[in-house]
C-alpha cells in the first residue's frame, strides 16, 4: 500500500509499504478520506511527544472495513466508518468516572498507532474495546464522516464551557473549527454569536455561511469595547479562543462577563506557551477559565448524528482535495491560511 510516513520533523516521504497485518481482535480500513488538522501541520514541523518516528500520521478521517479478525465481533465487511483518534484505556481513576479525555493512559490514532494518511489503516484493539469505532450515517459522505473528529472536539469544548439557552458567545477566529464553533453554539441555544477574526477571507467564509450574527475586525475596531456595545456593557457569557494566539488568549479574559466561561481551546506553541494573565480580572469577575485539548468516543458518535441530522453543516469547509502522492503540498496549503479544510484522498 501507498503510505506517507514521516521520519522525522519535516521529512515527509510516500512509499510503498506492505498492508497491515491484524492481530486477533483487530479490523483494517480502506481509508477513503483523511482531513488535515493543525496538530498534523505542528507534527510535521515540530514533531510531538508521543510521536515515535517513522510514523504515518493523520487522525480526521473516514473508511471502509476490509478485513475482521476472528475474535472481532458486531463489525462487518463493507461498512462505513469513522475512527474516534483520542483512545481511552477504559481502566483508570478519569475513564472509570466518565472522562475519557482525561485518560491517564490515553493513546492516539497518528500518534502511537499509525494514522490516516495511507490507503489502509489498522485499527487496534484497544480502540475497539473502547468504542472508537463508529458506523456512518447512510446520507453522510465519507467526508462530511471524516469531519466528525473536530466537530466532537467542538462538543467536548462547549459542554466545558456550559454553553447554553439565551448565552451571548464570542468565537475568536473562523477557521474551521471556529466555524464548526459558531453553528454548534446556536444548536445549543445561543442567543448572539459574535466572531471576533482578523482575516478579511475568513470573516467572509463565514459570513457567507451566516454564521456569526456580529462580525469584528480587531485590527480596525477595539473588540472588547465592541463586544461590551454589544452586551450592554456586561461582557459575552462565554468566549471561545479557537485560534492559537497569546494575545487572543490575553484579550479574551477583558471580553468576558461575570461569573462567565472563558475556554482556551486552540493550543500555544510549546516555546511560546505563557501569557500576562490579570489574575484580579479573574478574582473580581468571578469567572472561570477552562481548556479543551480533545474528544472522548462518544462526543464522535454524538457528532455524526449531529450531521446526518442536518444540525451541523461541514461540506462547506472542505475547500481542496489532493491526493495521498501530494501529501506534502497538502500540508503546506492547510497552515498558508489559503485553505479552510484540506481533505487527502489515499
Amino acid at each position: 500500500m501507498k503510505a506517507g510516513i514521516l521520519y522525522r520533523v519535516e521529512d515527509l516521504r510516500i512509499e510503498d509499504v506492505p498492508t497491515p497485518l491484524l492481530s486477533e481482535k483487530e479490523i483494517l480500513i480502506r481509508v477513503k478520506v483523511c482531513t488535515i488538522c493543525g496538530t498534523d501541520v505542528r507534527a510535521y514541523h515540530y514533531g510531538h511527544k508521543n510521536i515515535r518516528f517513522p510514523r504515518i500520521i493523520g487522525h480526521e478521517l473516514s473508511g471502509e472495513i476490509v478485513e475482521v479478525a476472528k475474535k472481532v465481533k458486531d463489525y462487518k465487511i463493507g461498512e462505513r466508518v469513522t475512527i474516534a483518534p483520542a483512545v481511552p484505556c477504559g481502566k483508570c481513576y478519569y475513564c472509570k468516572r466518565g472522562m475519557q479525555s482525561m485518560c491517564l493512559n490515553l493513546k492516539a490514532i497518528g500518534y502511537h498507532f499509525n494514522g490516516g494518511f495511507a490507503e489502509f489503516m489498522r485499527v487496534p484493539e484497544v480502540a475497539i474495546r473502547n468504542g472508537c469505532i463508529n458506523l456512518i450515517p447512510d446520507n453522510l459522505s465519507f467526508e462530511e464522516a471524516a469531519l466528525a473528529e473536530p466537530l466532537a472536539c467542538a462538543i467536548n469544548g462547549q459542554e466545558l464551557s456550559r454553553i447554553g439557552l439565551g448565552d451571548t458567545i464570542v468565537i475568536i477566529g473562523a477557521g474551521p473549527l471556529g466555524c464548526i464553533h459558531m453553528q454548534l453554539a446556536k444548536v445549543k441555544g445561543a442567543r448572539k454569536v459574535i466572531l471576533v477574526e482578523l482575516s478579511p477571507s475568513r470573516a467572509d467564509f463565514a459570513k457567507n455561511l451566516a454564521l456569526p450574527d456580529v462580525i469584528i475586525n480587531p485590527s480596525r475596531d477595539d473588540a472588547v469595547q465592541k463586544i461590551k456595545e454589544e452586551t450592554g456593557g456586561r461582557g459575552a457569557d462565554k468566549v471561545i479562543v479557537v485560534c492559537s494566539s497569546r494575545k487572543a488568549q490575553e484579550e479574551s479574559l477583558k471580553m468576558v462577563s461575570p461569573r462567565g466561561i472563558v475556554n482556551f481551546f486552540g493550543g500555544l506553541p510549546k516555546d511560546k506557551s505563557y501569557v500576562q494573565f490579570n489574575s484580579n480580572l479573574v478574582h473580581y469577575g468571578e469567572f472561570y477559565v477552562v481548556g479543551t485539548h480533545g474528544s472522548a468516543p462518544y462526543h464522535n458518535e454524538l457528532a455524526l448524528n449531529l450531521l446526518s441530522g442536518g444540525r451541523i453543516k461541514v461540506k462547506e469547509l472542505v475547500t481542496h482535495r489532493l491526493p495521498l502522492e501530494n501529501l506534502e503540498e497538502a500540508i503546506h496549503l492547510a497552515e498558508s491560511g489559503k485553505a479552510m479544510k484540506v481533505a487527502v484522498l489515499p
